[in-house]
């Protein structure tokens, strides 16, 4: 498959009262045309940032790309001014919001809200701006689009403002997709709907996405490839199958056994101990070694590099150094591997 965009040691920096936060640390990925990659992590692992990054809305001047690239189209648009961006953002690559009530414009009809990007960027009259925007609010699942449209959206329902809010950003068929945790906010059955009406878009349109999440049961069900994040870094990637069933990461294990599954009977979840590190001085070594049960005693001298697992399948631990103890994934992580291959099978 063709690969659309290509992020290269990127490092993104914040300058704090407290210090320069080193917010995102040497990350690199591909993603293929067609191909949706998730990206997971705790709050504050950089999940976010990476992903505005590619939009170009880190915040200047606090918010810096001191290193890295992210190359789009042969382009890199780690280097393009903002009125560059503006050409790229909405039209090539759109973002979803995880708040629809923060991303819509409460004093404007949703039709003009979906309407502002054909314009602007597709330079469509009013009359083909409208036409367009109802075709999106029925491909999106919006009931009576022809009274829908101009309406407000307050008057709209949680589930109902996001379909809207994914209706903008594909008003001009964009070539990439990123998904800020999109269901955050919606209960479970709308959670369900959402993620069914973004694969079905995504087959109709071949549009790549980036999802990002802390929720992989989400992921089980909406990714080709996942990548791990944790202080900045990603710690793994591969396939769902890799990730999910053969995942070698402590903290991708610790991520597992935090999450609920059907048939688990424990009366209390999983935690990781302890709490991320400090981004302004991070540790030295591998940044998970304090949280690791596991952790060996170069970990906390040395940060590891990435392992190659399989050819698809990448994980910076020590614990696949040729003289490391061979370590399993603790019981109850299986558990939940297990637990989530039986949720896959009951909503295949």
């Amino acid at each position: 498959m063709e690969t659309i965009l290509d992020v290269n040691n990127l490092n993104i920096t914040f300058d704090t009262y407290g210090g320069k936060v080193q917010a995102v640390r040497g990350v690199n990925f591909s993603l293929k045309k067609g191909e949706t990659l998730a990206i997971v992590g705790e709050s504050g692992s950089g999940k976010s940032v990476t992903t505005k990054a590619l939009m170009g809305l880190i915040k200047k001047p606090a918010g810096k790309i001191p290193e890295g690239e992210i190359l789009f189209e042969g382009k890199d648009l780690a280097k393009l001014s903002n009125k560059q961006m503006q050409k790229i953002r909405g039209k090539d690559i759109s973002m979803i919001f995880q708040d629809p009530m923060t991303s819509l414009n409460p004093t404007m009809k949703i039709g003009k809200q979906i309407m502002e990007g054909l314009i602007l960027h597709q330079g469509k009259s009013k009359d083909e701006a409208r036409a367009r925007a109802l075709e999106l609010l029925n491909l999106v699942g919006i009931p009576n689009p022809e009274k829908r449209i101009d309406q407000y959206p307050h008057q709209f329902s949680g589930g109902m403002r996001q379909r809207v809010v994914i209706a903008i950003a594909l008003a001009c068929n964009p070539k990439v997709l990123i998904a800020d945790e999109p269901t955050t906010a919606l209960d479970v059955t709308i959670q369900a709907q959402i993620i069914e009406l973004m694969k079905d878009i995504q087959e109709k349109m071949d549009t790549s996405i980036i999802f990002i999440t802390h929720d992989l049961g989400v992921v089980a069900n909406v990714a080709d490839r996942v990548a791990v994040m944790y202080a900045g870094k990603i710690v793994e990637i591969g396939t769902v199958d890799d990730v999910f069933y053969n995942p070698k990461h402590p903290y991708t294990w610790g991520l597992l056994g935090s999450m609920p599954t059907v048939d688990s009977n424990e009366g209390k979840l999983l935690a990781i101990p302890g709490t991320p590190p400090d981004l302004i001085q991070p540790p030295k070594g591998d940044a998970f070694a304090a949280r690791n049960e596991f952790a060996l005693a170069i970990d906390f001298e040395e940060e590891p590099p990435m392992f190659k697992v399989s050819d698809s399948h990448y994980a910076a631990t020590w614990l696949l150094h040729e003289n490391a103890p061979e370590i399993e994934p603790p019981p109850a992580v299986k558990k939940r591997m297990a637990g989530i291959s039986g949720q896959e099978g009951s909503q295949s």
